[in-house]
C-alpha cells in the first residue's frame, strides 16, 4: 500500500506536526486517533490494514494525523483554560494546516473530506465537521468521548463553547446551520466493555434537534470499546459512504 509522510513546524501547536497518507486515489479520510495517539497509532492496531481493500481499490486515500493536545486534557495539573486553548489550537491546525495539505496532496482546492475516528478521536471528527461543513461533509464518530464538562472544574469560555458541539450546535441558526444540514454524522457506539453509548445517543439528540442528517448505530454487548470494535465499523460505513 502506497505510503506517504509529510513533517512541518506548526504553527498553530508550536511543535513539529506529522500527517501521513495511505493510498493513490479515492475520497480522502482524515483519521484522528484515540487519546495520546500518533499518526502512527492508526497503523499499529490495525486499523489502515482493515481499510487496505478500499484504499488499494482507489476508493479512499487515508489520511492520520496525531491527536489534540491530551497531555493537557489528561494531565490534573492542568488549568482549564489551558484545555480549551489546546482546543481552540488543534481547531486551528486541523483547519488552517492539515485541510490544506490534503487538499494540494488531491489536487483539488475544494475537494471535501470525511472525517473519522474513534473515543477522543470520534470527538475531533464531529467537532472538524460540525465547525467547517464546507470541508468536512461526513463525520465518522465510533465509542465517541464528547463530554468535556467533567475535566473543567465548572470553568466555561469562548475556547470551550465553540469548540464543544454538545454546547454550540443547539444555538446554530441562520446560514450556519443551513451549511451544517448538508453534511451527515455516522455515530456508532457499542454497548460492550468501556463503552459510554449514552454519550453517542447525546450527541446524536442534539443533531437531531437541529434537523441535521444523523444515521446512529447501537452494536451490541460483543462490541467494545476497543480497536477490534472499530477495525470492524469503520470500513463498513466507509463502504457504503465511497
Amino acid at each position: 500500500m502506497e505510503r506517504k509522510e509529510s513533517t512541518w513546524s506548526s504553527a498553530a501547536l508550536g511543535h513539529e506536526a506529522k500527517l501521513v497518507r495511505w493510498g493513490w486515489f479515492g475520497r480522502p479520510v482524515l483519521l484522528f486517533p484515540t487519546t495520546n495517539g500518533g499518526a502512527d497509532e492508526l497503523e499499529s492496531f490495525g486499523l489502515i490494514g482493515a481499510l487496505a481493500p478500499l484504499v488499494e481499490a482507489g476508493r479512499v486515500k487515508v489520511y492520520a494525523v496525531g491527536c489534540a493536545e491530551a497531555s493537557t486534557w489528561m494531565d490534573r495539573a492542568s488549568e482549564p483554560a489551558q484545555k480549551s486553548q489546546a482546543l481552540a489550537a488543534y481547531d486551528a491546525f486541523v483547519a488552517d494546516e492539515v485541510l490544506p495539505r490534503i487538499r494540494e496532496d488531491c489536487e483539488d482546492p475544494d475537494i471535501r473530506v470525511i472525517a473519522a475516528g474513534a473515543n477522543i478521536g470520534a470527538y475531533n471528527a464531529v467537532n472538524a465537521a460540525a465547525k467547517h461543513p464546507a470541508a468536512f461533509h461526513v463525520a465518522i464518530g465510533m465509542s465517541g468521548t464528547y463530554d468535556f464538562d467533567r475535566w473543567m472544574k465548572g470553568h466555561f469560555d469562548s475556547d470551550y463553547y465553540f469548540n464543544q458541539p454538545l454546547r454550540f450546535v443547539p444555538n446554530l441558526e441562520g446560514a450556519a446551520l443551513h451549511a451544517l444540514s448538508g453534511s451527515l454524522f455516522v455515530l456508532a457506539t457499542g454497548t460492550g466493555r468501556w463503552e459510554e453509548p449514552d454519550q453517542t445517543r447525546r450527541m446524536a439528540g442534539v443533531l437531531q434537534a437541529k434537523k441535521v442528517p444523523v444515521s446512529m448505530e447501537v452494536w451490541g454487548p460483543d462490541a467494545d470499546h476497543d480497536w477490534p470494535t472499530w477495525r470492524t465499523m469503520l470500513p463498513l460505513f466507509l463502504e457504503r459512504l465511497a
